[in-house]
């Protein structure tokens, strides 16, 4: 039986040589899609279902390990083998996360070797170790599916995030907002290990790097930027200033 696959890569070069290898090394690999971006990779993968995905980590805009960010874990039904060309954080965090990476320039018998473990274990990646090594990157973007697109914020044009049932807000430094599909939740477990983001009531996430203010009359209160006036939670007070002073 072929083994369904998807090359993601922003190079055509790249899409087309890892292709013709595969067809040369790995017989038993059918590309069903070559995807230049993000936002058509996803689409491809949830069309063609494939069992592996060939996957850029370092593209224009975004980091490849977003993709995770538009897959429940019961929908990541396919595994992954890494590609990049320099990323040396990136290769020392696959080894010790064993997920599976191919260093360009891609030889034939790595290429091989690597479709012929995936071939053995014949299972999916571990949703968790993948997302430990997306959040183990500190990622300096984040995309935001909004109804129209998919957008590609730097999370320092963030001042807040606002939650509202199962959708988020996003207000950003330039005065525009985007409204997500996703709940605030969601985003928490994205930002935990970013150091300038602080969940600081249940309805919103703020960005330290722009408090202005914490106001403690008539409720507590943090002004955002100056200009925003957002909810504070009683027993995050303490916190927020021992964060604030150091």
């Amino acid at each position: 039986m072929k083994i369904k696959s998807i090359i993601i890569d922003d190079e055509a070069k790249a899409r087309q040589l890892l292709n013709a290898m595969l067809e040369e090394y790995c017989q038993d690999v059918e590309v069903l899609a070559s995807c230049e971006n993000l936002p058509e990779s996803i689409k491809a993968i949830k069309k063609h279902q494939p069992d592996l995905v060939f996957l850029d980590i370092e593209m224009p805009g975004h980091n490849g390990l977003e993709i995770l960010d538009f897959f429940n874990e019961e929908e990541v039904n396919f595994s992954i083998i890494f590609t990049t060309a320099y990323n040396q954080f990136a290769i020392q965090a696959f080894k010790l996360s064993a997920v599976d990476y191919l260093l360009k320039p891609i030889e034939g018998d790595a290429l091989e070797q690597s479709v012929k473990r995936f071939s053995n274990v014949k299972q999916k990646q571990n949703y968790s170790y993948l997302k430990e090594l997306v959040q183990s990157k500190q990622l300096k973007k984040m995309s935001v599916a909004t109804s129209q697109s998919i957008k590609f914020i730097d999370l320092s044009d963030i001042l807040f995030l606002k939650g509202e049932g199962a959708y988020t807000h996003f207000h950003l430094k330039n005065g525009t907002e985007l409204l997500s599909s996703k709940n605030l939740k969601q985003y928490e477990i994205m930002l935990k290990e970013n150091s300038d983001f602080f969940r600081c009531h249940k309805s919103y996430i703020i960005n330290l790097s722009y408090v202005s203010d914490i106001i403690k009359s008539d409720g507590n209160f943090v002004m955002i930027n100056e200009r925003y006036k957002v909810g504070l939670s009683s027993e995050k007070v303490s916190e927020l200033i021992k964060i604030l002073s150091h």
